[in-house]
């Protein structure tokens, strides 16, 4: 039936009686949370409506579970009623005019802003948040407590969304400039559909099977590499430098190892892997292009441009892209440009595919995707600086005699959104034979899977999560490797729990526990390890509990702590949660103290809570200052003239960038002197192989692509700071 538009020209409907998303099990037609392959599936589709609409310069405003129906072959986004059009004059466009639903409004809808298409993205992300875990991502009692979470706390974190939670965590990004993009979302659908074995969906009432006739998401378009910085300075070789990032304010404390994440791919904070929220700047203010046409909103699941199934659209760029990922997928041999290098220092061997002189060299790039802007930058701009040093160190001493070697550094902002891209810009320069990075565990989640495909290897210096070396099953005890070309320098969070333990159990003396988690993959992880070796010790579990992250009244779990006799608490999961607990834990006279993993190991505990004297917190790795080998970096470090400090991962970040470098020597050494064409793919298995003394101590790997030497340090409250109680070896 026809219905007259608000401000847009031609506007019908049509009736459907068909189930939407909404969550309303007692209501007829109702639906309950969805399995992830469906809720990517349906999320694709939406993309497609989308990408119709906004290149219509129209804005929905108003996407929610309500609005999303299944039909039996098709997914269908209505009631347009709402929506922004690029040169509407009517008052429902007028700036400071909030509209739409709060529960699935981004912050700058929130404020009244004028409306963009990252708007939509974020309330697509809410929806889909919905779908797979059964509710908003942000619930609150009343509008202005709601609005306040929105824009001040993280959302949620997701339990259920598995390999889904980095593209929810990008499409609920507060700050839209750094929301992932509508391409860039459909190509990490895409990867999780790739990734999710197809399977009869939880329920009949859950929408149609997935259509087997629909195309693949297409490979993400590349993009240019960032500009040089010319004001940063440059001591170590540095192939492309990342574009200037802001300016950040470095917390007091320089170790933050604050890396979340286990489970099946569930990340779980505003900035992916860390508790700092973003920024949240003002969007764009340039006015969007005028449209001039009418658009038949409400018929959108018509006709061509309405179509809502999944369809190709590949630009020249992107086809491009996707032969070469093709090409290295099948482990076909590339040949290697050789960048020549007429003032090369050293001489006498020859290098790439069997050729080269005495005067040439072989440029090895060695990629570095870190954030480097936003805030976790301080972190990244350490990690690359480090890596850099590693490089400068093989060129000077001529480590590998023919290569000469350099830095590519990209920034993913944490943002898991840009692993993908990034991953696809490393794979197309056939001069990258390896990756450093990232430091984001949820970014590894997009970034790993693309550079397995090539062959290419990759060592973190800062990833904690355990299903990126042993599998989304770990936790039940069938471990299997994902990606044989993944490495990391660092522990992980299997080791956290076990290693808590034996200080609470053997040092501290507890006997007594009292465990709370946040019910997130990450908490859980800590809990059930802490749990296990807390018992075998001796100790008694005297109570359990999980909370709701965004809980903040904790009176209730405080007395029944205080009933149960416990000598200490141990919490799994995050500072802004773990700090109130705590306050309130002493507030009701519960003096033992708290315990946490690296989550709570955060300046931020500290500032938001004045009981927190006395309260413990593991942290993976071991600072520089502790050996001799650590204290020689730093000294190079400073003498390289950095202006930021190395930070807790430089060490880690130098030892794996020197690991792929000590690869390649092998590679070169087992090839006659020379680089093969297929360095590329024989990069990982010699990482495998390796063993070599590093700065942050014994460098080499176990089956899985753990390192072995896995040390953590426990650090308590003492005056209000951070200090160091002691460090040790992991459980094993």
């Amino acid at each position: 039936m026809p219905r007259a538009g608000r401000g847009l020209a031609g506007i019908t409907a049509r009736y459907l009686r068909r189930p939407s998303l909404a969550r309303k099990p007692s209501s007829a037609g109702g639906l309950g949370r969805l399995p992830v392959q469906r809720v990517a599936e349906i999320g694709a589709a939406m993309l497609d409506a989308l990408a119709e609409a906004h290149r219509a310069r129209i804005v929905h405003r108003d996407i929610k579970p309500d609005n999303v129906l299944l039909t039996k072959d098709r997914v269908v986004l209505t009631d347009f009623g709402i929506a922004h059009l690029a040169d509407a004059t009517t008052k429902l466009s007028h700036r400071g005019i909030v509209i739409g639903t709060p529960h699935y409004m981004p912050p700058e809808q929130l404020e009244g802003k004028r409306p963009t298409p990252a708007n939509d993205l974020w309330a697509l992300g809410a929806t889909l948040y919905h779908a797979v875990e059964g509710h908003p991502p942000f619930e609150a009692e009343g509008l202005h407590a709601l609005a306040v979470a929105v824009f001040t706390r993280p959302h949620r974190p997701a339990v259920h969304a598995g390999s889904l939670a980095p593209v929810l965590d990008a499409l609920l990004s507060k700050d839209p400039a750094q929301r992932v993009g509508a391409a860039e979302a459909a190509e990490m659908l895409a990867e999780v559909l790739r990734s999710s074995p197809p399977g009869p969906h939880a329920s009949a009432g859950q929408g149609p099977e997935p259509d087997p006739t629909r195309p693949q998401t297409p490979d993400p378009r590349a993009t240019p590499v960032p500009t040089p910085d010319a004001a940063t300075p440059a001591p170590a070789p540095a192939r492309t430098a990342p574009e200037q990032p802001p300016s950040t304010t470095p917390s007091p404390r320089t170790p933050t190892v604050l890396d979340s994440g286990s489970g099946a791919g569930t990340p779980q904070h505003p900035v992916p892997d860390r508790p700092t929220a973003p920024p949240v700047p003002d969007p764009p203010t340039e006015e969007p292009a005028t449209y001039e046409a009418t658009y038949e909103a409400n018929q959108i699941e018509e006709g061509r441009r309405a179509s809502i199934r999944r369809r190709p659209s590949l630009t020249r760029r992107s086809v491009v892209l996707a032969a070469v990922l093709a090409t290295l997928a099948t482990g076909s041999v590339l040949t290697w440009t050789l960048t020549r290098d007429e003032d090369a220092p050293h001489g006498g061997g020859t290098a790439g595919g069997g050729g080269g002189s005495a005067a040439s060299s072989v440029t090895v790039v060695i990629g570095v995707d870190a954030p480097l802007s936003g805030g976790l930058a301080s972190m990244g701009v350490g990690i690359r600086n480090s890596a850099e040093l590693a490089a400068r160190t093989a060129n000077e001493t001529k480590h590998v005699p023919g290569v000469k070697f350099e830095i590519q550094a990209l920034d993913d902002g944490a943002d898991p959104a840009k692993g993908a891209s990034n991953a696809a810009r490393f794979v197309s320069d056939t001069q990258v034979l390896g990756v450093v990075g990232p430091l984001n565990s949820v970014v590894a989640k997009t970034l790993v899977a693309p550079l397995a495909r090539a062959n290419m290897a990759v060592v973190s210096p800062g990833n904690t999560d355990p299903v990126l070396t042993l599998g989304p099953d770990w936790a039940a005890g069938a471990t299997s490797r994902p990606h044989s070309t993944y490495f990391r320098t660092v522990a992980t969070d299997v080791d956290q729990g076990p290693f808590a333990a034996r200080y609470l159990h053997g040092e501290a003396k507890k006997t007594k526990l009292y465990v709370v988690d946040d019910a997130s993959a990450h908490g859980a992880a800590l809990t059930s390890g802490l749990t296990a070796e807390f018992t075998k010790l001796g100790g008694t579990i005297v109570g359990t509990e999980q909370v709701d992250p965004a809980e903040r009244a904790f009176a209730g779990l405080a007395e029944r702590v205080r009933s149960s006799g416990a000598d200490a608490v141990y919490f799994g999961g995050y500072h802004d949660t773990a700090a109130p607990l705590s306050q309130q834990l002493e507030q009701a006279g519960v003096n033992v103290p708290l315990m946490g993993g690296d989550g709570i190991f955060d300046q931020q505990y500290l500032t938001t809570n004045p009981k927190a004297e006395g309260d413990l917190a593991t942290n993976i790795g071991v600072a520089a200052e502790e050996s001799a080998a650590g204290q020689d970096f730093l000294a190079r470090y400073r003498k390289a003239g950095y202006p930021e400090a190395a930070g807790w991962y430089g060490p880690y970040a130098y030892d794996a960038t020197w690991t792929l470098i000590e690869a390649v020597k092998t590679v070169v050494t087992a090839n006659g002197g020379t680089l093969p064409g297929d360095a590329r793919a024989k990069l990982p298995p010699a990482v495998a192989r390796l063993g070599f003394d590093g700065v942050t101590g014994r460098v080499a790997f176990d089956g899985s692509g753990d390192t072995v030497n896995r040390r953590l340090t426990v650090y308590a409250v003492k005056g209000g700071s951070w200090a160091t109680v002691t460090s040790g070896p992991a459980a094993r």
